[in-house]
């Protein structure tokens, strides 16, 4: 026995690791931003001198914590059986680079 023959559930699965990784984890993390930032406003803006509405603003932004924790904990265990299993798609994204030059490329310059 040489192990399991992945060559035919391959292309299915990076499929389904880059919607993943591309589209449900980005949206799920924007609405945890969005429900923090909507506590933090509730907090300390929006009717901030009374004790109810504080604690309601405290509430969310507690709740965007625990989403940020649940999804990054569910992302890195996908991704862990995914890496443990072979099943790791085949294009990483690019890393974002300012001014213009690659993430990791290394630049020579000659000494005079």
């Amino acid at each position: 026995m040489s192990g399991i023959n992945t060559t035919y559930i391959k292309g299915y699965s990076d499929s389904i690791i880059l919607i993943i990784n591309s589209y449900i984890v980005p949206s799920l993390m924007a609405v945890a931003f969005i429900v923090f930032l909507w506590g933090v406003y509730k907090y300390f803006i929006f009717n901030g001198d009374s004790d109810t509405e504080r604690a309601k603003g405290r509430d969310f932004v507690l709740w965007g914590v625990i989403g940020f924790v649940i999804i990054t904990s569910v992302w890195g265990l996908v991704n862990m059986v995914s890496d443990t299993l072979g099943l790791t798609a085949s294009h990483a994204p690019a890393l974002p680079t300012l001014g213009g030059s690659a993430a990791g490329t290394v630049v020579e310059t000659q000494s005079i």
